[in-house]
């Protein structure tokens, strides 16, 4: 991302949820953390996305360095993405956000149990 782009953020916050917020850009980054996926693969495990936006959510990553894409020259074609060395700097972000979840499910559980 050039400079002058960075200058229009307030936050370094503000930064990380544009490049890494939205609906399925958490899920994607929590997917491939586990290793190289094809889009089909993370289709599938995401669910509910649809290939227009799985596709603008991965270019997206792509463009921010956090996900590198690798197509093989392959009858049908076959395209792989995987997390680049950026891009897995965001597990203890990940890791957090999956144990606040379960976390916040715990607390809901036991409410509406007790």
């Amino acid at each position: 991302m050039a400079r002058d782009k960075l200058d229009q953020y307030r936050c370094t916050v503000e930064i990380t949820v544009h490049i890494a917020g939205g609906k399925w850009k958490p899920l994607i980054i929590h997917y491939l953390l586990s290793g190289t996926k094809r889009f089909g693969e993370l289709k599938k495990l995401i669910g509910g996305v649809t290939q227009r936006s799985l596709t603008l959510q991965l270019r997206e990553l792509e463009a921010s360095g956090i996900v590198s894409r690798e197509v093989f020259a392959e009858v049908p074609p076959r395209v792989e993405y995987t997390l680049t060395a950026l891009g897995s700097t965001l597990t203890p972000i990940l890791e957090a956000m999956k144990s606040w979840g379960e976390h916040y499910l715990e607390s809901k559980t036991r409410k509406e149990d007790g």
